[in-house]
């Protein structure tokens, strides 16, 4: 398996040296000031002949990618200058130009012409039902990015606790590993615990890509739910970052992201590192947070979490080449991170808390980037994103005393301390288990655009995992005879894509074949020789899905849209060989889940009326699954509080809607709201029941305003608020007619509020954020009713510098 991988990129590494002499385009990039030398901010910098445009930033540096060599005509827009145009010679040495423009001497425009459509537009208007999160602002917040995720229509993050803890990410009522999670089309999984959307900054992210349903092939892999993809930062301006926030829990999170360019050359050196602590010592209280006294009598208590504590480091370094001859991005680095976790309990917050189980996670991953727009000939584009490594994970589970939620032991109802039999924290046994892993991946893709209308995509993902489990307290013997896991995926992807009728029509036609091998090496003794010997055992499972999507403008801003799939998704590495950090238990017989996903909606605007700008948009889906992996359903009798079992709880119909509305005006003041509301139907033992431990009502909102020159000139201060609201729901299907006791497994109705500030000082260098969470002290709960961090206040410190 490994061997396949290290062809693969070694063959990928033999080709890049051969493109040295083919290069017909490049990055165009500037500054726009105005003569008083402030940054023009934001404005729109167009080139005709290409149909190319770039937006420029709060430094007034813009970028447009893959022009041609020649001469062109730039034009730039913006209320806050006059109309702009320039020619400019672009060529191989060109360095970025400064251009200097005069400020519009107008109060008020009756109406103003945007050329072009930004990317986030582009995207959002191809046919997926697909949202694109920016992550500008809140990267200057005290914002994670699993949080900026939450407020995106459609999508709700479910936590079990504060920082650090585990996330299950639902899209449309689909959750679990039915959402795949990528970094730059790489499968996260890929990366291990310790490098996840719980440590990534969002200062570290360009955009957040959410695909709801109907995946595009570009991001070949078995997502049948959906797929979120996080686009990291890939600027090649020289520039830097850094920032340091500390708050309630101390919480402290640091990061600095830099990269420099040599212009002459154009070697590149990026690099990124950040650090994570909480203590997670927040308040709790409810139906298991009490105290046992003698006799038995329970009394509750509100208590602070004493063992759920969370450290993440890690970082990336990258070194190569950018906008040259013979490649766009060719870059071969270094991602090493590690964490450490303490459990305060299972599945379900219980009356025995947990005492000293931890676990540590660690990954050591090399990695290659290759992009090239135009290899050889017009409209072929290469991308090449692989990696390789290792990473680990170790559960340490050693104490027998029992302990209540005040932090002490426990006593029994006679007053006395007393040791679990089994002489661990969770039920068998003491445990320092590892889990050694090499980890594979490399995802290829090729497009070629015939003109301006048609275009072939062909994509392949391959990712691998050799696992060997030991534990440290267990026998050389019992460590002899304990197996190694396997288990290989390859993905691949064929697409075609049709622009016509002047772009007002858009369509997308691909399919999918998905292959996934497992194999289960357990050593045991023949009895006839008495030597040992390897069972093995292996399954390959082969499958095919398909699925298109269309747009069609009616007029310039309003867009109908639909898509449809047939998506596969194939149980991962947990669900079938378990996993003890997580509390899960192997289940190598679960069967990979398939669904009918169909979604319809339009998206209208934006509109702009005199300086106000809104954006409505909307998604009617459906899902028809079979074989819906997920965890058991639980009833009062068969609830387990400690291990988790993922199993094929049956087949089953999601169908619902989410809508969004974005406002803004003058630049000054946005709003955002959306809706989501869906059921989730599921037929198990011959009954038709809701899905239990499923939200089924969501709704988010937040305003914006923003204050220039309030307290010093050429300053900013800006106010956010956020709502977030998720209605009642229960982890327990209904009972039947008697339904005494059903409100004990209810999580109630919750609406959680944020408020923040940010201050951006004259330098636009410098900026202090201030935010308080949850700031009505709101009980909050999530994943089988398992409480949420209370009230909190963090201040953050950024400080960048661009193009330096």
């Amino acid at each position: 398996m490994m061997k396949q991988a290290f062809t693969t990129i070694f063959f990928g590494l033999g080709l890049f040296t051969s493109l040295l002499s083919y290069a017909q385009s490049g990055n165009v990039s500037g500054k726009l000031t105005f003569d008083d030398g402030q940054p023009v901010t934001f404005a729109t910098v167009f080139i005709q002949s290409v149909k190319k445009y770039g937006l420029s930033d709060e430094s007034g540096n813009y970028t447009i990618k893959d022009v041609p060599y020649g001469k062109h005509l730039v034009q730039v827009s913006s209320l806050e200058i006059e109309q702009n145009e320039f020619e400019i010679e672009f060529h191989a040495a060109s360095k970025p130009l400064t251009t200097v423009l005069k400020r519009s001497g107008h109060t008020h425009l009756d109406e103003v012409q945007v050329i072009g459509e930004s990317y986030k537009t582009q995207v959002e208007k191809s046919g997926f039902a697909v949202n694109i999160v920016d992550t500008k602002e809140a990267s200057l917040r005290n914002i994670q990015t699993n949080e900026l995720l939450n407020t995106t229509v459609g999508v709700k993050i479910r936590q079990n606790g504060g920082l650090g803890s585990e996330v299950n990410y639902s899209l449309n009522g689909l959750s679990g590993s039915a959402v795949r999670i990528f970094i730059d089309g790489i499968p996260i999984s890929a990366y291990g615990n310790s490098f996840n959307l719980n440590s990534i900054p969002p200062a570290m992210i360009k955009e957040i890509e959410v695909y709801k349903g109907v995946v595009p092939g570009h991001l070949a892999d078995d997502a049948l739910g959906g797929a979120i993809n996080i686009v990291l930062q890939n600027s090649v301006q020289s520039n830097l970052s850094a920032s340091v926030s500390y708050g309630s829990f101390n919480t402290l999170q640091a990061s600095i992201n830099g990269l420099h360019r040599f212009k002459e050359s154009g070697f590149t050196v990026k690099g990124s590192l950040f650090y994570n602590y909480s203590d997670n010592d927040y308040k709790v209280s409810g139906r298991s947070v009490v105290v046992t006294g003698l006799g038995g009598v329970q009394t509750p208590i509100t208590a602070r979490r004493f063992n759920d504590a969370y450290r993440s480091s890690g970082g990336m370094l990258q070194l190569g080449f950018t906008d040259v001859k013979w490649a766009d991005q060719f870059l071969i680095g270094f991602t090493g991170s590690s964490d450490y976790k303490e459990i305060q309990h299972g599945a379900f917050m219980t009356i025995m808390p947990y005492k000293d189980r931890f676990m540590e996670s660690d990954a050591a991953l090399m990695n290659l980037t290759y992009q090239k727009k135009d290899l050889f000939t017009p409209g072929l584009d290469v991308t090449i994103n692989g990696l390789y490594g290792k990473r680990n994970r170790m559960v340490s589970d050693t104490l027998a005393w029992a302990y209540s939620w005040s932090g002490e032991k426990a006593i029994d109802f006679r007053g006395n301390e007393y040791k679990y039999s089994w002489n661990s924290q969770q039920e068998g046994g003491p445990t320092l288990a590892r889990i050694n892993r090499n980890v594979s991946s490399i995802r290829t893709g090729v497009s070629y655009a015939i003109g301006k209308n048609h275009r072939f995509l062909l994509n392949h993902v391959y990712s691998g995992i050799d696992r060997v489990d030991t534990d440290q307290l267990r026998s050389v013997l019992e460590n002899t005879f304990r197996g190694t896991r396997d288990l290989e995926k390859n993905i691949v992807s064929l697409t075609y894509e049709l622009n016509a009728l002047d772009e007002k029509l858009k369509a997308n036609v691909f399919g999918k074949y998905y292959q996934q091998k497992t194999i289960n090496i357990d050593p045991e003794i023949n009895e006839e020789t008495n030597e040992i010997v390897d069972d093995i055992t292996s399954a390959n499972k082969i499958d095919e899905g398909y699925g298109f999507t269309l747009s069609y403008a009616v007029v310039p801003n309003i867009t109908l849209l639909t898509s449809a799939e047939k998506a596969v998704r194939l149980p991962n590495e947990s669900e079938v060989f378990g996993n003890d950090g997580d509390n899960v238990v192997a289940n190598p017989s679960i069967r990979p889940e398939l669904s009918n996903n169909f979604n319809l909606g339009f998206r209208l605007g934006t509109f702009h009326v005199n300086q106000h700008d809104f954006t409505v948009s909307t998604n009617l889906f459906t899902r028809n699954i079979k074989d819906r992996i997920g965890l058991p359903i639980e009833t009062s009798l068969n609830v387990n509080d400690e291990t988790i079992l993922y199993e094929n709880q049956g087949n089953g119909t999601s169908k619902g809607f989410d809508a969004q509305l974005d406002y803004t005006f003058n630049d000054n003041f946005g709003f955002n709201f959306n809706v989501s509301r869906f059921e989730l139907k599921i037929v198990n033992r011959g009954v038709e029941i809701d899905v239990p431990n499923t939200p089924f009502f969501t709704m988010n909102g937040s305003l914006r305003y923003s204050f220039k020159d309030l307290i010093q000139k050429d300053s900013r201060l800006n106010l956010f608020y956020t709502m977030y609201f998720t209605d009642e729901f229960s982890y327990l299907v209904p009972q039947g007619s008697n339904t005494v006791g059903d409100e004990f497994f209810e999580v109630p109705q919750q609406l959680a509020q944020d408020l923040g500030l940010s201050y951006v000082f004259p330098s636009n260098k410098l900026v202090m954020s201030f935010d308080i969470k949850n700031i009505f002290d709101q009980a909050v709960y999530d994943n089988l009713s398992v409480q949420k961090p209370g009230r909190a206040f963090y201040l953050k410190l950024n400080y960048r510098i661009n193009n330096y």
